[in-house]
């Protein structure tokens, strides 16, 4: 086995938020990810430690215990710690775990390597969380796949990280020349997937966009929808109001919001409407279920398996990624 190598240290902060034992965790795992430390590479004792960083043996000893559960490091009798794996840590920062993102991080973590570890967290478009997360991130992680937002610190945050260690993913939004990216399209792409069910929509009076006050959807699908309609001379309206949403017979309606299609459905059965005869509807974005709900509902959807898909290959490999997954419209009986 070999030493020690002289460039690793444990970064151990007495007034950090983060605990002692993940502080060391971390200090591994950076030092692998930035090969300044290698497999077969000793890690210096519980003693030396608890000696050299003032910490309680409680506090080295569970650091050490994570990271052999973790297949990190390993131990021999009478000569201690060394590393095992080369694992790579892996900062996966999404907006909320909608059902189409579980479709998103599920393929990203099945096409992982099994020395690459996700670490998952959400940000909920809280700008303070978001700013927060990823100033405890920074210096910790191989590879950064993060989903921003519109706000006017955002572009600032970000540049908090390497941008060859960053990935940019669902919305190209503060993107910067030879920035990494994985994003989809909310405009052309709406106005393209509308283009094709004309014809299904053609039996309908009237078109409304449904977008609810308290939805972080980009507003470019808004614009292109109404450009869509006002291109086919098709009557249309933008509902923003929740409390004001009524189904209508002879009405389709587009949602970006899946509380807004549960509403939708639900007075389509008070009211003893059937969706794709006496109204219509297409959802933004695929889930596992909306094939099987209501006889199936019509769907506008990027590809999240590619998209998880691709974003493994990034976090894999030294490449560069610059991609606008496709969108693809899903015909169901709903329209």
């Amino acid at each position: 086995m070999a030493f020690i190598k002289s460039t690793f240290k444990f970064q151990v902060n007495d007034d950090g938020d983060v605990p002692k034992f993940r502080q060391l965790i971390d200090s591994v795992n950076h030092a692998i990810s930035e090969n300044r430390l290698s497999v077969g590479d000793h890690l210096p004792s519980v003693n030396q430690i608890c000696k050299d960083y003032k910490l309680s043996r409680d506090t080295v000893f569970k650091a050490y215990s994570v990271l052999k559960e973790q297949g990190v490091i390993d131990s021999v009798p009478n000569k201690g710690y060394f590393v095992a794996r080369e694992i790579r840590r892996v900062f996966l920062f999404l907006d909320t775990f909608k059902a189409y993102k579980e479709v998103l991080y599920d393929s990203f973590t099945r096409n992982l390597p099994n020395n690459v570890l996700a670490d998952v967290h959400f940000h909920h478009y809280n700008p303070e969380v978001f700013k927060h997360q990823i100033e405890e991130s920074v210096g910790k992680y191989h590879r950064y796949v993060v989903m921003p937002f519109d706000h006017e610190e955002m572009d600032a945050v970000l540049s908090l990280i390497p941008s060859d260690k960053l990935l940019v993913i669902d919305w190209n939004i503060y993107s910067k020349p030879g920035n990494n990216l994985l994003y989809q399209d909310f405009g052309q792409s709406v106005y393209d997937g509308l283009e094709s069910v004309l014809h299904l929509l053609e039996k309908y009076r009237e078109l409304v966009f449904l977008y609810p006050d308290y939805t972080d959807h980009p507003l470019e699908s808004v614009q292109y929808f109404e450009k869509f309609c006002q291109h086919h001379r098709i009557k249309y309206k933008v509902e923003t109001n929740p409390s004001q949403f009524e189904v209508r017979q002879g009405t389709a309606y587009f949602s970006v919001s899946d509380r807004m299609l549960g509403q939708f459905l639900e007075q389509c059965r008070q009211k003893k409407l059937e969706p794709g005869t006496d109204t219509g509807i297409i959802s933004y974005n695929e889930t596992p279920m909306k094939k099987f709900i209501y006889k199936g509902i019509t769907v506008i959807t990027t590809d999240f398996m590619l998209m998880g898909r691709k974003a493994a290959e990034f976090v894999s490999g030294d490449v560069s990624m610059q991609m606008c997954v496709p969108t693809k419209v899903l015909i169901r009986e709903s329209l």
